[in-house]
Formats: C-alpha cells, sequence, structure tokens
C-alpha cells in the first residue's frame, strides 16, 4: 500500500509537469495566423460551411484549365471573363472595367453581402487566377471574400464529392456604391512613372528573375518585342516564392512571409506588377493577406509598360533591399500623406528562383 502511495505521488507532479511542457511547446509551436486571415480558407472549413446561407463558391478556371468537375453548388465564373482585348492601345488582357465586372459578378448570382469563396487549381499557378477576381472584388469593396487554398486539389486530396454540372444561378444585380469602390486602385502607367520620385511608393515586379533582369522578353498584342528589364527602383520578389514549393503550391506560413518580404515598409503604398497583372494579382492577395493597406495592381503591368511606343524608362540592374525589419501588420496610412514622408525608397530582396517561369501573365 505504501508503494502505492509513493508512486502515485511522483506521477501526479509528473503528469502535470508534462501536462504543462506539452501546453507550452504547443504555443510557441502554433503559427501565427495571417494579419487577414479572413481572406483565406481551407477545404475543410469549405466543407462545413458549404451549405451556410449567403454563401457563394466560385470556379474560375477557364480554357483547358477547367475539366469540367467542380465543388458541388459551385457557380462558373471564369476569370478570363474580366479581361479582353484592348485593340485601340495595343493592350492584351486587360482589364473590363467597373461596370462590365459588377454585370458580370450579378450575372453569377452574386450579391454584395454574399460569403465569396474563389477558387481554382495547382496547375493554374495555384490561386494566380482566383486571386485577379480577388482583386477585382476588393476593388469594388467587396467585403466578405475568401480564396481556398490549393483550389480543388485541396479539394479532391480530401476525398470530398465533385460534381460535373455548375449551379445556374438567378441572375441578380451586383450594386456598389460609388463611395465603396476604390477608384484609385485602377492605376495606369501614368500613374506609376508619376510616383517613381515619391517615397511613399514601393514598386514590386513579381515576374521571374530572368525577365526582371532583361534576360527573357515577351511580344505586346501586335507581336512587336517589348522593351527588356523593369521598372526603375523596382525590387524584384517572384511571385512563387510565396508558395510552400512549386509542387503543392500551397501558402507559406505568416512569419515565412514576413521573412520574404523583409524590407517592405507596411506604412508605404506597393505597386506590383508583372507582364499582364494576373501574376501580379497574386502577390497582391498575399500582402493583401498580410494585413498591408495600400497595395495596388498595375493591372497594365509591362504590357503597357514595355511597349516600344511608350517612352516609359526601363532599367536592367537589380535593385536591393536593405533594410532589416520583418514587414507587419499594416499601418492605415493614406496615399495623401505620401507628400509628408521623406524615408528613403526601399531597394530589393529577391526571392530564390525556383526555375518555375510562368507562360505568361
Amino acid at each position: 500500500m505504501k508503494n502505492n502511495h509513493t508512486i502515485r505521488y511522483i506521477l501526479i507532479p509528473l503528469m502535470i509537469f508534462l501536462g504543462i511542457l506539452w501546453s507550452f511547446n504547443s504555443a510557441v509551436s502554433q503559427k501565427p495566423p495571417y494579419p487577414n486571415a479572413q481572406f483565406i480558407t481551407t477545404a475543410q472549413w469549405l466543407h462545413r460551411h458549404l451549405n451556410d446561407k449567403g454563401l457563394i463558391v466560385v470556379d474560375v478556371r477557364s480554357g483547358d484549365h477547367f475539366d469540367g468537375n467542380l465543388i458541388p453548388g459551385a457557380v462558373h465564373m471564369p476569370w478570363s471573363d474580366f479581361r479582353y482585348n484592348d485593340l485601340d492601345n495595343n493592350l492584351a488582357s486587360t482589364f473590363v472595367g467597373i461596370r462590365q465586372a459588377r454585370k458580370i459578378l450579378g450575372h453569377a448570382g452574386i450579391t454584395r453581402s454574399d460569403t465569396v469563396i474563389l477558387y481554382d487549381s495547382v496547375e493554374r499557378d495555384g490561386g494566380a487566377t482566383a486571386s485577379y477576381v480577388f482583386w477585382v472584388l476588393d476593388m469594388l469593396g467587396h467585403q466578405n471574400k475568401k480564396m481556398l487554398e490549393r483550389g480543388i486539389d485541396a479539394w479532391a486530396e480530401n476525398g470530398y464529392d465533385r460534381v460535373t454540372t455548375a449551379r445556374q444561378p438567378v441572375q441578380l444585380l451586383y450594386q456598389a456604391g460609388l463611395d465603396e469602390i476604390r477608384k484609385n486602385a485602377l492605376i495606369d502607367g501614368n500613374f506609376v512613372y508619376r510616383q517613381l520620385d515619391d517615397p511613399f511608393y514601393q514598386v514590386v515586379d513579381v515576374r521571374s528573375p530572368k525577365e526582371y533582369l532583361g534576360k527573357a522578353s515577351t511580344k505586346g498584342l501586335d507581336g512587336t518585342p517589348l522593351k527588356l528589364g523593369h521598372i526603375p527602383t523596382a525590387v524584384n520578389i517572384n511571385y512563387t516564392g510565396a508558395w510552400t514549393n512549386p509542387e503543392k503550391k500551397g501558402i507559406k506560413s505568416y512569419a515565412e512571409l514576413q521573412k520574404l518580404y523583409k524590407g517592405i515598409d507596411p506604412s508605404k503604398g506597393i505597386i506590383v506588377y508583372c507582364n499582364s497583372g494576373r501574376r501580379s494579382s497574386f502577390s497582391y492577395y498575399i500582402f493583401r493577406l498580410m494585413g498591408f493597406e495600400n497595395v495596388f495592381a498595375y493591372e497594365a503591368s509591362w504590357k503597357e509598360w514595355g511597349d516600344p511606343d511608350h517612352f516609359f524608362p526601363v532599367e536592367t540592374n537589380a535593385n536591393k533591399l536593405t533594410a532589416n525589419t520583418l514587414p507587419g501588420v499594416s499601418t492605415k496610412v493614406s496615399a495623401q500623406q505620401s507628400s509628408a514622408k521623406n524615408d528613403d525608397s526601399p531597394t530589393d530582396a529577391n526571392a530564390p528562383d525556383s526555375g518555375y517561369i510562368s507562360c505568361g501573365g
């Protein structure tokens, strides 16, 4: 009996100690959440909430990237519907504009109050097309929107059912008040050019290092080769750097993203661009997920800036970020305050080149 009491006195404190140790390790190992965690969701969460009232699931895949299998109840709203070729200005893949965007959303049965879940696939750059529609919604001031991480691939890997027929929505009028639309988010080359000497703005080129350094070229809508190089002062942080790896294409943890964008000042404005606005929309989404407030997607991107008929300056030298700060939650500084700022404009932190070069966009 005495031995039993002795063992009990030893085991109870030991179990308490192990419990405390486990709790401490769990707290230490827990990943810090994204500041705007409401912008991302998982297949498990979506499966639990699939029948929630006011939740609209949207498959944005288009062309050969749409295999006909959808998440049950999803509407099919191809992301490419939001773009057209502007023949008059020799610009390929240009945003259709706010009025037409609202019409497309209304035809998909989306209302202002709906929670919109956007998804594409790992094959189509793991979010870099759903992010384009996210950008559209963000610009329209749509509050409740999420991207499904790893898209339909994550849904299928969890063994959830898929269907071959998209939901046919009741066409509605998507209303967005003029005071809620971020009209200043629609920037063009002239806007970017005027801000090159403004220390409030940081320009981020999200293309591959070869494109950034002028070692790889693309062509304009009329087939004319575009200029080589990048926008002056721009730093190069490849959009693929936000992936966990090139195969799975999940999104890195917040701590990892902070390291990727080390040196970027969240209190300043950020202009992201690529070749035609698709890849940069993904970086736009990542910045918004991280809590950055003043993010601008230069949607026409290199298709406009690199056009030989436009006299925008280019450079081929690599700019480097020199600040050691890790970007945290953005402070809400407006663009109107930029003239009062005199901080040094940051220079560049290249993400490691994964060897992946997008086929376009």
